[in-house]
């Protein structure tokens, strides 16, 4: 069974940095493209960022606009998990984010996902 598993969200004051994590187990992502997404009260479910490899070991990675500079995405193959490394958090970052793995960084992009986590809450104080 393919589990994607968050971890690490909590409350943090704005301008303070957290890093979330995405377990997954069932099978190896390695050659998957892995993302975050996150989901605001009485939002829609919105991309943050992806990452993917290269069959030649080259590293892709895409990000919203609005995490730009702030937020970076990594990956860890060896233990099969997918980190977002967030810095000077804003109280509109303030969302559940969700982990997901997908077949390349446009289908994540738009949305199109194989696998979701359940989500991790992120609540950033003013």
């Amino acid at each position: 069974q393919v589990q994607l598993v968050e971890s690490g969200g909590g409350l943090v004051q704005a301008g303070d940095s957290l890093r979330i994590s995405c377990a997954a187990s069932g099978r190896s992502f390695s050659n998957s493209a892995m993302g975050w997404f996150r989901q605001a009260p009485g939002k829609e479910r919105e991309f943050v960022a992806a990452i993917n490899e290269s069959d030649e070991g080259t590293t892709y990675v895409l990000y919203a606009d609005s995490v730009k500079g702030r937020f970076t995405i990594s990956r860890d193959n060896a233990k099969n998990t997918v980190y977002l490394q967030m810095n000077s958090l804003k109280p509109e970052d303030t969302a559940v984010y969700y982990c997901a793995a997908g077949q390349g960084l446009g289908p994540i992009r738009s949305g199109r996902v194989d696998y979701w986590g359940q989500g991790t809450q992120v609540t950033v104080s003013s």
